[in-house]
């Protein structure tokens, strides 16, 4: 089905494939996808770009005509934006689609498929289909960079060149390793933000005391403990996060209670409704052999400026509540509605310890695909250093190390971020 949009033509597709591509002849889901072409050329034989969104476990954004880096890659490419299975319209995999399944045994059977390694062999099915086997160009934002670094390591020759985006993912990194770092970038994000905020100190401090003394639950039935609210760190790493953070915090109350307003505000950005595999797959995304058993909640022990209790036997305003950032924890499973059912699952998932690898060394090692990364040198959910290291084990690769932009650079950037990147592809910047 085709229609329009300001200065676009959409056209949506569905595909099938193997729930497990180990064997095709097995169970098939559905994998959704909205190719987008500018208006005046939609009838023009244009090169394809794969978009691979941020994750894992989202639908590829909607888009708006032109807007956000689009406006850039219309001007030259056919694009198409994957829902990664299990996210968006494709095949849903949830509580509800789970429950299915006679055991969490076959739950957490049935999640092992949905990593970059199967999101791969996905494209590469669509990708025959669509170009007739030629090779196409991808971007991979944030998880999808870890998807097109997995993609340049099983399937290089389905690619044209390669544009990453605050997604170098460390190649032989366990989860202890990451969260050990990004623990680290949140509490220099608290810090940031409490600078630019120094009234919050106070206000965070304020509503943490009063969570502590108070059960409160949220309006879909979800507890609002002091620990889910350090959650809300999770936006610090975005363009406009603390900003965000800070409008949420400055009016918490009506009269001695916290307000609806505040608490729906709080639950649309706690709750996993929207993307329920973000949750279940978020860990083991780094996994590769080793199980990473609630990595972050172990690691998080090892760092004790993130434990509230001072804050919450201090005079309000003269110790700072560190929130949290990109981590989940066995007790969100617990609390979410959404996830609750599939606990059991996850634990399984926490405890796996055969996971296949995800990259190739040695073929990234003698790639011959062009390829350009920005690595964003604030970024708060992907290390750095570890992206560096990455960068130099693949050939060919080129980075763009930039303190501009935050980990959505691509989104916030008008098309500057994808330009650029293309530009020292071809050897033009």
């Amino acid at each position: 089905m085709s229609y329009r949009q300001p200065g676009t033509v959409l056209t949506d597709r569905l595909f099938a494939v193997p729930l497990d591509h180990s064997r095709p002849d097995g169970e098939q889901i559905e994998v959704f996808a909205r190719e987008v072409v500018a208006a005046d050329q939609a009838d023009a034989d244009l090169p394809w770009l794969l978009f691979l969104q941020g994750g894992p476990g989202f639908g590829a954004q909607r888009p708006q005509g032109r807007d956000t880096w689009l406006d850039r890659a219309l001007t030259e490419y056919r694009v198409l934006l994957l829902d990664q299975r299990g996210a968006g319209r494709s095949t849903p995999a949830t509580r509800k689609t789970l429950a299915r399944f006679g055991s969490a045994k076959d739950q957490a059977h049935y999640l092992t498929h949905f990593r970059a390694d199967s999101i791969v062999l996905d494209a590469e099915l669509i990708r025959r289909e669509l170009t007739g086997g030629a090779p196409w160009s991808v971007l991979g934002q944030s998880f999808g960079g870890f998807c097109a670094v997995t993609y340049l390591s099983f399937a290089p020759y389905g690619l044209r060149e390669a544009f990453i985006t605050g997604g170098l993912p460390g190649l032989t990194v366990t989860a202890d390793d990451v969260y050990r770092r990004t623990y680290r970038a949140v509490a220099s994000k608290n810090a940031a933000h409490y600078e630019r905020y120094p009234g919050d100190v106070e206000s965070a401090a304020l509503i943490a005391q009063y969570l502590a003394d108070h059960d409160v639950w949220l309006p879909n039935g979800a507890p609002l403990s002091v620990q889910a609210f350090q959650s809300l760190g999770l936006m610090l790493g975005m363009s406009t996060g603390s900003n965000e953070l800070h409008y949420l915090l400055e009016d918490p109350f009506a009269g001695d209670d916290l307000s609806d307003a505040f608490l729906y505000g709080v639950q649309a950005k706690l709750s996993f409704a929207a993307g329920p595999l973000y949750a279940l797959l978020q860990e083991p995304c780094y996994a590769q052999g080793l199980a990473t058993r609630w990595a972050a909640q172990r690691i998080r022990a090892e760092f004790p400026e993130f434990d509230p209790a001072p804050v919450l036997d201090a005079v309000p305003g003269t110790a700072p509540l560190l929130f949290t950032g990109e981590m989940i924890y066995p007790w969100m499973i617990d609390a979410d509605p959404v996830l609750r059912p599939l606990r059991e699952a996850a634990d399984l998932l926490a405890e796996r310890d055969d996971w296949p690898p995800l990259y190739d060394p040695s073929r990234l090692a003698a790639s011959e695909v062009p390829a350009a990364a920005a690595v964003y040198y604030h970024d708060m959910y992907v290390d750095l250093e570890f992206s560096m290291r990455t960068a130099g084990a693949i050939r060919g690769l080129r980075t763009w190390v930039t303190s501009e932009y935050e980990h959505d650079g691509l989104r916030v950037s008008s098309g500057a971020v994808l330009d650029r990147l293309i530009g020292m592809c071809r050897g033009q910047v």
